[in-house]
Parts: C-alpha cells; structure tokens; sequence
C-alpha cells in the first residue's frame, strides 16, 4: 500500500470517528458549552462599557480574542473530555475493540484515526464558534482582528484540542471500566485547568520563591516555566507571544514552540505505544 493510499485510509477512518461523534447527545452538550462561554465571551469583554475590559486594558481585537481564549480552554478543553474519556474503555467493554483490533489495518493507522476523529470533532465546532465569536467583536469594536492574528488564533487552539485528545485516549485505554475512565478524564483536566495554579504557587513556595505577591516579576518568570510543563500553560503562552511588547512572556519564543513540539510528539506517542500493546 502506497503512503498517499495509507494516509488517505487514515482520514477516512477518521471522518468516520468524527461522525459518530457529531451523532452522540453528548455533542449538543459540546455545542452548548461553546455557545455560552464562546459566544458569550466573545460578545461581552468586546462591549466598549465593560469595566473588566477596560480595567485590563485589553482594546485590540486581538486581546479580546487572547481574554476569550481563556473560555476556548475552559469549554473546549471539557469537550474532549466529554466525548473521548471513555473512547477506549468503551469499545473494549462492548467488544468493538476487539472487532476493530480483528480487521486488516495497522494498529498505528487505527490509533491514529481514533485520535484524529476525536480532534475533528472538537475542533469543527471550536473553530466555527470562534468564528462567530469573531464576527461578535466586530459587532461590538467595529473592527476585525487581522487575518494573521486569526490564523494565529486558531493554530494554538487547535493545538491544545490535539494535546487534550492524546491524554484523554491514553487515559482511556489505561482504565480497565467506565468509572476509573471518566476518574482519569476528569482528573487530569482539573489538574491542569483548576488546580494548577495552586501546583504553581506550592512549587515556587518549595524553591523560595515569594508568592505573596502573584503579580511580582520574578514570580511570573517562575509560572512561565512551570507553565511549559501544562498544555494549558503553554496554549496560553502561545497566544501571549502575539501581544503587546510589554504583555508577552519574558521567555523566548523558541521554548514556548519547543514545549509545544513537545507536547504534540510525546503524548501522542504514548498513545500510539499503549495502542500498540493493547489486549481487548
């Protein structure tokens, strides 16, 4: 089989993930999520008279969209984990697994599709509500975020679906029952999206750092390293590097795109390794 053969069987197994997932209830749940937050976002930190907006000092299109990135992590983020905690442990237990493991793929080719069906079906709905999300703030500041701030937009967010969508499967196929996935699932975005602020400041407490003051230079220095070490961090570093001179992160633009290398090869990797030695 030839490698445009291969990769075109790849993406069609991946639609096909994608599609069953669009079927679920559990995606108007999804849609939901990205409206309310999203859409709602979008519309209200762009209204000229919003005093949060103004006491941030957040006046370009592209800082709104950076102020609703922060719902895009939230609800995006939590879409994956409604439809792919249990994308595994599901199949396994109800036997598709072993029909799917029984057919003449690749394992690697079947795992890959799993992956990418679960980040088309997160990401279509993201994107097409940042969209409105977009048209949103021009309705409110009467100006467009540029296409290059869109496109650059929309690339971290991508990212951080892809990110979510390597551990949530690899959560997944670790769990031998539906509790200990949705256990997993559930716990690792708390961990990264609730919780790891408070990861942040007990670390930088152990190394000495002050955090009576959270807004210190040599604390946001600290968090900036401890952040590379979360996909939310680093999807928020991404976004910050497009600011403002006096907004942008104090470390170099090579170690945020590092780290996401870094986050797109490993995690998926693991995936693909689990899958490999996975017994239905």
């Amino acid at each position: 089989m030839s490698r445009l053969t291969r990769e075109k069987r790849i993406l069609n197994l991946s639609w096909f993930e994608a599609r069953q997932h669009f079927r679920s209830p559990r995606m108007l749940a999804l849609i939901a999520l990205l409206t309310l937050f999203i859409g709602g976002g979008s519309w209200g930190l762009s209204d000229p008279h919003s005093a949060v907006t103004a006491q941030l000092g957040m006046d370009t299109p592209y800082e709104i969209l950076f102020l609703v990135s922060l719902f895009v992590l939230f609800s995006s983020t939590l879409g994956v984990v409604l439809l792919g905690f249990d994308g595994i442990s599901r199949k396994r237990l109800t036997g598709e697994l072993a029909i799917e493991l029984a057919q003449p793929i690749n394992r690697t080719d079947l795992a890959r599709a799993q992956l990418q069906g679960l980040w088309f079906a997160v990401f279509t709905p993201t994107a097409i509500a940042s969209i409105i999300g977009i048209i949103l703030i021009y309705a409110q500041m009467d100006v467009w975020p540029s296409v290059g701030e869109i496109i650059y937009f929309m690339i971290p967010t991508a990212l951080v679906i892809y990110w979510y969508a390597c551990i949530q499967l690899l959560a997944s196929s670790i769990a031998k029952d539906l509790g200990s996935s949705v256990t997993l699932g559930v716990g690792v975005w708390m961990l990264f999206t609730l919780i790891w602020l408070l990861v942040t400041a007990v670390i930088a407490s152990l190394m000495g750092v002050d955090v009576t003051n959270l807004e210190s230079v040599e604390y946001n220095r600290f968090s900036e390293i401890v952040d590379l070490f979360s996909p939310n961090g680093v999807y928020q570093l991404l976004l910050e590097n497009k600011l403002s001179e006096e907004d942008k992160p104090t470390m170099g633009s090579t170690y945020i795109w590092g780290a996401a290398l870094l986050w797109s090869l490993i995690p998926s990797a693991l995936f693909l390794a689990r899958f490999k030695r996975l017994k239905p």
